[in-house]
């Protein structure tokens, strides 16, 4: 049997120039081309990694192809070209992630060559309390266009990210924006990055495809706006037993994008996990789903290539020997999806519809997932903007769905099949809620036909799989809906 990278460099031969041309990637999304051609100024980068006056051995050095160890003393010797961008750092555990004026992870250097392609550099690294239980927050299409919508997520999601992280309690925490952080208009990043260093907590940044320079005619070129600000848009770093990576998967072809991991990413991804022990837990972010069912619920035979991507089994080919999650944005829409032999969280969004409402458009509240780390073990919730954590459940009396005037419905918007979600009637069980797929009422009520916000006209309810039902007898007494997760804790609302 191959082994996978004897599966990775087979996948990768392809001639020069096919990268670019979306109709041939699509064809053969298999099969992407290398877009570092061998041309391009040598640059010869020397450097340490040091933690007080003591260098780091073993740190893992990288100029986004090749990856190189610092030795026993810190130093390291990386030959790379000037046409890679970055050198950048895997942050080790047991050491703070470090951080901008404007508290987002800082590092990277940009490759600037002397006249002689020579550079120096140095990563300067401090100790950290003990990172074993640790935390991270995920926010999923914070998506600002306007001065209304940057207030809302200065004004309703920052303090509640900020009184989620007090309620960590001093873990060792992170946050992580899952791309689409602007709406087109790049010239707010300042304002996002104002509203992060407000959290408290150092914070990773994914691209989206919202995220670009849309007048590039080619893909390096659409992310130059977003690396000025942020750096490398794919990269990796370890947090206690836990090993993180974070992916750029949009495919800039200069009319659109499609979901695409590039062949130089994966080529870095493989070099990446090879010095990750089989079995260990791996948490990649990404902003396209590598796969979600929207187009099953939507009763479509096959996904649209602009959302899921369209090689994702070279990415679960190299992802089979861990435990491994996917954590991504971009639907709007809340779902866990196992695919590939992994478990990906689709995430509902900190914008919800668009800055249009209250909730996405499967009736997830806007909103952000919170992550909790004890050793190999991680665990999550959703936490809904201004409500407490405890809110997990909407409840809707029978009538709600004129197809099933009899069922009472509860939207469980992070329910997986682990979930048990039952009703009892005046303190004593009668059933089990059993999921199918449909539309949320609320989302009908507010944003079906000419009901849609006039702040996005568009905006329409997506049929969602995290609905679950049951009938109720005509008369009835107090009824309560209980849901317990996959971690045994158990919520409840009450049907009014």
């Amino acid at each position: 049997m191959p082994s996978r990278r004897d599966f990775l460099r087979h996948a990768l031969v392809a001639g020069p120039g096919l990268w670019l041309a979306p109709e041939l990637v699509l064809a053969d999304p298999y099969r992407p081309a290398l877009h570092r051609m061998l041309s391009g100024r040598p640059v010869r980068i020397r450097g340490r990694v040091v933690s007080g006056a003591r260098g780091l051995g073993g740190v893992p050095v990288s100029d986004g192809l090749d990856v190189v160890e610092t030795a026993a003393d810190g130093s390291f010797e990386l030959l790379t070209t000037d046409r890679q961008r970055f050198a950048f750092i895997s942050v080790p555990a047991g050491h703070a992630i470090p951080t901008s004026a404007s508290g987002t992870a800082a590092f990277f250097r940009a490759i600037a060559p002397n006249a002689a392609g020579e550079m120096e550099v140095e990563f300067s690294l401090d100790r950290s309390a003990d990172d074993n239980r640790h935390a991270f927050l995920a926010l999923g299409d914070t998506q600002t266009q306007t001065a209304f919508e940057m207030g809302r997520l200065h004004d309703e999601s920052i303090p509640d990210i900020r009184r989620t992280v007090d309620r960590l309690g001093g873990a060792a925490a992170f946050g992580v924006a899952v791309g689409d952080i602007m709406f087109d208009d790049l010239s707010l990043f300042p304002d996002y990055e104002r509203a992060v260093s407000r959290t408290g907590v150092p914070f990773f940044q994914v691209v989206g495809n919202h995220d670009l320079d849309l007048d590039a005619g080619v893909d390096p070129e659409s992310v130059k706006t977003f690396e000025r600000y942020f750096g490398p848009t794919y990269y990796s770093f370890d947090r206690g037993e836990v090993h993180y990576v974070v992916l750029d998967d949009v495919l800039w072809h200069g009319a659109g994008y499609i979901g695409h991991v590039g062949a130089e990413q994966l080529s870095w991804l493989a070099a990446d996990l090879s010095r990750v022990e089989d079995g260990r837990t791996v948490v990649v972010f990404l902003h396209i789903p590598a796969y979600c069912t929207q187009h099953l619920r939507r009763g479509q035979d096959s996904p649209s290539h602009s959302v899921t991507v369209t090689n994702r089994e070279l990415l679960y080919r190299l992802l089979e020997p861990f435990e491994a999650h996917l954590i991504s944005g971009h639907t709007h829409e809340n779902e866990h999806v196992f695919e590939g032999g992994v478990h990906e969280h689709v995430l509902g969004t900190t914008c919800g519809a668009w800055w249009s409402d209250n909730i996405c458009h499967d009736g997830t509240p806007n909103g952000y997932a919170v992550y909790e780390v004890a050793g190999s073990r991680v665990s999550w919730r959703y936490k809904s903007t201004g409500e407490p954590v405890s809110s997990q459940i909407r409840l809707f009396s029978p009538g709600a769905d004129p197809l099933h005037p009899e069922e009472m419905i509860a939207n469980v918007w992070d329910w997986d099949p682990s979930w048990e979600v039952v009703w009892l009637e005046d303190g004593v069980r009668r059933g089990a809620l059993a999921p199918r797929v449909g539309f949320d009422p609320l989302t009908v009520a507010r944003f079906d036909g000419d009901r849609a916000p006039a702040h996005r006209p568009w905006v329409q309810p997506m049929p969602t799989g995290h609905l679950l039902r049951a009938p109720l007898p005509s008369t009835v007494g107090s009824v309560v809906v209980e849901a317990t997760d996959r971690f045994g804790r158990t919520y409840s609302a009450r049907l009014l």
